[in-house]
């Protein structure tokens, strides 16, 4: 399973408040959510998201459990997330909705061009690259499938 597309940069501790302020969340219009992602981070950068990769610091996802700021990013275009480190339950979020993830560390500028194999288990940006933290054959399907509802589904 291959990925790429253009860095995102984005610091360590990013939490799901910044990916997605709860006073968005009184809608169920993903719409809505995709037009405010980041606004308090950034508020242009949800324009820069379409086809992105973001290359993060330590602990994407941290602060509440909310599921809405995964599908926020996904809504926006976002085609992964790479961090050294994820909070868990963001993780297993993003993974049930299609969202693959990768956790490395590696330095990037945004608008670099990254290339993720989360078959092979590794990642490049600008032309460095890293191994990857494999994720499970069933994390694989799951991702292929396009999260997990559609992977059962695919199942029956």
């Amino acid at each position: 399973m291959k990925i790429e597309g253009h860095a995102v940069c984005l610091p360590a501790d990013i939490d799901t408040d910044q990916i997605i302020a709860g006073r968005y969340l009184r809608t169920k219009d993903r719409s809505i959510w995709k037009r405010h992602v980041f606004e308090d981070l950034d508020p242009d950068l949800a324009e820069r998201l379409e086809g992105a990769v973001i290359v993060a610091g330590k602990n994407f996802g941290c602060g509440s459990s909310r599921e809405q700021a995964p599908v926020a990013l996904k809504e926006a275009g976002v085609r992964a997330i790479v961090a050294p480190s994820f909070a868990r339950i963001f993780f297993r979020n993003a993974i049930n909705i299609g969202l693959p993830l990768a956790e490395a560390e590696i330095p990037c500028s945004d608008g670099d061009m990254v290339e993720i194999d989360l078959t092979a288990g590794l990642i490049t940006v600008s032309g460095i690259s890293r191994d990857i933290r494999p994720l499970s054959p069933r994390m694989l399907q799951m991702l292929a499938a396009g999260g997990l509802v559609s992977h059962w589904r695919q199942k029956r």
